[in-house]
């Protein structure tokens, strides 16, 4: 294509800056004198992907290496794929604008199951065969990794590989094995992939495993095919997260991002142990930065960005050991440079007018909570761990500093859930407009506004409620509809989440292999951005369901036997499934357990390792 045919299409898109490359901070490698090329692919918009820290962080990764050029590759929007067909275009990446089909490995991140079909659409943009089995020697390694490769199997045959687990060490390393089976001659596909799995921990190769079923369509067994490759793939950690690798510099977009900000990590996992939430346990162990190095690591991107704002990526920012003393040094050059610092994921039970006064974010116009349940018998189910006088309290906070708006998120759906603790979510809302009108220091004459937004339960693997059963999209779509009727306060705004699209989320997140069929016939019926509303089709989605003769209510609406053989099985995250029971029986039993810097309650992450973490030593 010559640069007028190009500037022709760029001209008739939305975004075209999207498309564009050239950005200041990207990498820029001579083809020549590198060993192998890594298309890294974001399987959802530029704007999006840009905006991802681990996309960020892996790619400074792997172009530290001398002989590996790693470059971007985002989904294009639709009107872009509609000229891509018209012109006969392959998909390229942003900076040398090479197609995908020229690289030795294309990686994709996989954070959101309803992304799947945007990696098959890219793969066929890219002209790539979209069933591992099907490439060929000359073919691109496909790589998955990210927070849905811990349940890889729905995707796992159109994957050579996964790097499970963190991967600013293991994906180098996957890479330096391939260029130095080349370098020896001793290079093949099927070699390559044998003595990554069987000797880079973090590595599990779909096709070196095989699958049975029982007669009534549970997993009997995954069986490794060699006696050297691992029976469970353990994921892998970054152990000391000062010592871990970061980047002083970031690519610079040329337009508006979902995040246009620094992003700086303090540290990994959460203490917290809520049982429906996924991250909290496939991110253990906790493992903290020190504030010296979170300071410098936010300071070189300022020096190289100009970004007027800074964000402390955490699960739970204020679970931070040292949270005063990093806002401080942050505070010292940020506000002589006009740079607000943002401190999301702030718990109601650790929010202070302290934190408050020092925190940009936190002095915005309104204030967000997540209580997750309305009823406090339904949070100790949950494992919150938070109490309504904690809620009250914070709210107050807000209310003294001339706050009206708060922000509430809940779940709807969980185990053991009534009508009665549904209607909680509501009247908890009401109890903060009446906690308003109570505060002496409120500000007069404005009117508080109290937005509650509910989502549907969905059942994740390695949580306490794995095993539990999705309610049916009528029991969703009823349970919406009754939360609102109990709302009687015009101050109170309700929304929720479209409970179609948590079904078909339900289906990928526990699903094993034999939903690839399912996906590839999504693919050739071109579903794409799935993610997207506008593009999602639920009537669709169970047309394609019924096609290759698949039941989704066995994946979402079954609850899971104990003593089942589950499709991630085969992954090991750290935490121990006799964890999992144990914690599932208390929530049952409506038993809390305690956070763990206040005791330990034998994960099994500590096995792991990790420096700076609360957990105990492995013995």
């Amino acid at each position: 294509m010559n640069q007028n045919e190009k500037r022709m299409i760029l001209t008739s898109v939305q975004k075209p800056g999207r498309y564009a490359g050239g950005e200041y901070g990207q990498v820029i490698k001579d083809r020549a004198a590198v060993s192998a090329r890594f298309a890294f692919c974001f399987p959802d918009t530029y704007e999006i992907g840009m905006s991802n820290l681990g996309v960020r962080i892996l790619y400074h990764c792997l172009n530290l290496h001398e002989r590996i050029w790693c470059e971007r590759v985002y989904d294009p929007w639709v009107d872009m794929q509609e000229k891509m067909k018209e012109y006969d275009l392959p998909l390229t990446a942003v900076e040398s604008g090479d197609p995908l089909s020229v690289f030795d490995f294309i990686g994709f991140t996989l954070q959101y199951e309803m992304s799947y079909t945007n990696v098959l659409n890219m793969l066929e943009l890219g002209r790539v065969p979209i069933w591992a089995r099907e490439r060929g020697e000359h073919d691109p390694l496909v790589i998955g990794g990210g927070p849905c490769s811990y349940n890889p199997e729905p995707v796992a045959d159109f994957f050579d590989l996964f790097n499970i687990g963190e991967g600013e060490e293991m994906l180098p390393e996957i890479v330096e094995l391939y260029i130095a089976m080349r370098d020896e001659g001793s290079y093949t596909r099927a070699a390559f992939l044998h003595r990554a799995a069987a000797t880079i921990p973090g590595v599990y190769v779909p096709s070196l495993y095989d699958v049975t079923y029982n007669e009534d369509g549970t997993v009997r067994a995954y069986t490794p095919r060699y006696p050297d490759v691992p029976a469970v793939v353990t994921k892998r950690i970054v152990t000391d997260l000062d010592k871990g690798l970061y980047p002083e510099q970031v690519v610079m977009p040329y337009i508006e991002t979902v995040q246009d900000r620094i992003t700086v990590e303090v540290g990994r996992g959460c203490i917290r142990g809520c049982r429906f939430c996924q991250a909290g346990m496939t991110y253990r162990p906790v493992r903290e930065k020190t504030p010296d190095v979170i300071n410098c690591q936010a300071r070189a991107i300022f020096d190289t960005s100009g970004y007027e704002e800074l964000s402390l990526s955490s699960l739970s920012i204020s679970d931070y050991t040292r949270i005063d003393e990093l806002t401080d040094k942050l505070l010292a050059w940020t506000n002589p440079n006009m740079v607000s610092l943002s401190l999301p994921s702030l718990r109601a039970d650790s929010f202070t007018k302290e934190l408050m006064d020092k925190v940009a974010s936190i002095r915005a116009s309104s204030i967000t909570f997540a209580p997750e349940a309305g009823s406090q018998r339904l949070r100790d189910v949950i494992n919150k761990n938070l109490y309504e006088q904690d809620l009250m309290r914070a709210v107050n906070v807000a209310f003294d500093a001339g706050k009206t708006q708060v922000k509430l998120y809940f779940m709807q759906g969980h185990p053991t859930e009534t009508d009665e603790d549904l209607a909680e979510i509501p009247e908890l809302a009401h109890r903060v407009v009446s906690e308003f009108y109570k505060n002496p220091n409120r500000p007069r004459g404005r009117q508080p506004q109290v937005t509650i937004s509910v989502s549907p339960f969905i059942p994740k693997p390695f949580t306490a409620f794995q095993w539990e059963p999705q309610d049916t999209l009528e029991e969703m779509l009823r349970k919406q509809e009754y939360v609102g009727s109990c709302v009687r306060d015009r101050k109170v705004k309700y929304n929720h989440h479209d409970a179609r699209t948590c079904v078909i989320e339900a289906v990928l997140a526990r699903g094993d292999r034999r939903l690839s069929a399912a996906l590839y016939e999504a693919c050739r019926r071109g579903f794409r951005f799935d993610a997207w509303s506008e593009y999602f089709d639920y009537d669709k989605w169970m047309e394609v369901f019924a096609a290759v003769g698949i039941d989704p209510a066995f994946y979402a609406n079954r609850r899971f036997g104990l003593d089942e053989v589950l499709p991630w099985d085969v992954i090991d995250c750290g935490v121990t499934k006799a964890f999992l029971k144990r914690e599932r029986a208390k929530a049952f039993e409506g038993v809390t357990t305690p956070n763990c810097r206040e005791k330990c309650a034998g994960c099994g992450a500590n096995r792991l390792g990790g420096v700076r973490s609360c957990c105990p030593k492995k013995e």
